[in-house]
């Protein structure tokens, strides 16, 4: 199954996509990735789901990605004498430990380590930000505050801290269990949330142990200020704009995407496009015409992936939603601007002779109209250096290892085949060509670009560029 497209499409499933015949159309309708979020699934749910994916992945003959997306601290207040309250601008409102009912006065909030970390000045954000407060004492297991916006405030309703540092890490215990869980079903791909510091993907790290990519969601003020560390840490990141836009002023969100997108490009790590994309699919069969710009920009600013939520997930239209993105992504990679845009965003190679090879092989590939360019890897990382550069000609990524195949279906461009390590340089060629005609990407006589590392099978040491033609029957010589 071949995709027209370069950027890929990642569908949260949930109560609306769970069964496998609506998987299985939502991978025909695009989906490359399918996200399964651990706030709602549990583990049976996130085993059954895993194994679903794994049918239709057969059905299809084509991999797809498995994110384990972990939901992270949940930060509440707790619940009121009558269900709720209202707040005015102005008033005194405390936010402190001790357990009884809440009042219009005060509230339980129990999450010590925010009382311990909050300073005099620091804003309090209520239910997605509707209601906002500002701390001005604090001490004795209470935050005072002062209301800022007002509003109802119920049972239960979240916390941010956009001006706080708390001391926790991103992984709860309930996270730890999910990730361990994760890894048994053999996910692809670990989402971390609410990530503040670098120490938190080193914290994964160390237990996931390869065994997937560690992928940070970028949702928090204080991650944005160490984003080059995150981004050095992990395997891929998130831009997760709905959390953003809460704790950030909404305005600065848009030129934070487009930089982390370019971030993304110069670290060659693949980036997730999320939240909101096609909100109105949720109750609608056809999106807001601001919708489809915003689902366009991140095509046009190169991002490897771009993601539907509730759309997918509880929505009463997934499959239009998928379908919809899919149409959208390849109007855009058609447009008569989309490849000057994209060229524009180029960053220098580093100084390593793999990274070196990859950008001549996207050159030699242009300059000469090549069909195609085949990547042998064990690991993925030389296919993430092709995709890096953002070539006009298919990427075809070979590699004898499943995971890495499934886990490469979430970065821009490159079509994965499984196949085994070659035996040599001849059966490397004849390979790379047989499969670039089986897949379509190539006819007799065409020419493709084919990289690899010699020795052969030696992961990280891309270090070989040579042009191949397909012969009449498939095989290559060059």
């Amino acid at each position: 199954m071949r995709r027209m497209r370069r950027v890929k499409i990642v569908a949260t499933l949930g109560p609306a996509s769970h069964d496998e015949k609506m998987i299985e159309e939502l991978a025909r309708a695009g989906a490359d990735v399918f996200r399964i979020n651990m706030s709602h699934a549990s583990h049976e749910v996130l085993h059954q789901t895993v194994a679903r994916i794994r049918n239709v992945e057969k059905t299809l003959g084509h991999p797809l990605g498995v994110l384990v997306d972990l939901q992270g601290p949940k930060l509440r207040v707790w619940k009121f004498a009558e269900g709720s309250v209202q707040l005015a601008a102005g008033q005194k409102f405390i936010l402190d430990s001790s357990d009884t009912p809440g009042t219009a006065e005060r509230v339980y909030l129990p999450h010590p380590e925010i009382i311990e970390s909050v300073s005099v000045g620091d804003r309090l954000l209520l239910d997605d930000g509707k209601l906002q407060l500002r701390a001005v004492k604090v001490g004795d297991g209470a935050i005072e505050t002062e209301v800022v916006y007002g509003g109802k405030l119920s049972d239960k309703k979240g916390v941010s801290l956009p001006d706080t540092l708390l001391p926790t890490g991103a992984l709860t215990e309930k996270d730890h269990v999910d990730l361990l869980e994760g890894l048994k079903a053999e996910a692809d791909w670990i989402a971390l949330s609410f990530v503040q510091r670098p120490e938190d993907i080193i914290d994964v790290r160390k237990i996931v142990q390869g065994r997937a990519g560690v992928m940070a969601k970028i949702e928090k003020p204080q991650a944005i200020e160490r984003l080059e560390e995150i981004i050095k840490l992990c395997d891929a990141f998130m831009v997760a704009r709905g959390d953003l836009g809460v704790e950030l002023p909404l305005e600065t969100v848009p030129g934070l995407q487009k930089r982390m997108i370019r971030m993304a490009r110069r670290f060659g790590k693949p980036v997730v496009v999320a939240t909101q994309m096609l909100e109105s699919m949720i109750t609608s069969p056809v999106p807001t015409r601001a919708e489809v710009s915003d689902v366009s920009i991140a095509v046009f600013e190169g991002a490897d992936a771009i993601m539907l939520s509730a759309e997918s997930a509880s929505g009463q239209y997934p499959v239009e939603a998928v379908a919809t993105m899919n149409r959208v992504a390849m109007a855009v990679e058609s447009d008569v601007n989309y490849r000057s845009i994209i060229r524009a965003q180029a960053t220098e190679p580093e100084a390593t002779a793999a990274d070196a090879i990859s950008a001549a092989t996207r050159q030699v590939a242009e300059t000469l109209d090549l069909a195609a360019i085949v990547t042998y890897t064990s690991s993925g990382s030389t296919g993430i250096r092709a995709a890096r550069e953002r070539p006009s000609k298919p990427i075809i990524l070979l590699s004898p290892n499943q995971r890495t195949i499934r886990r490469m279906s979430v970065c821009w461009g490159v079509h994965c085949v499984q196949t085994e390590d070659a035996a040599s340089l001849e059966d490397m060629v004849d390979r790379a060509c047989i499969i670039a005609y089986q897949e379509g990407f190539a006819r007799p006589g065409d020419r493709i670009a084919i990289t690899a590392g010699i020795p052969l099978g030696t992961p990280g040491a891309t270090n070989m560029l040579r042009i191949a033609f397909v012969r009449q029957d498939g095989a290559g010589s060059s």
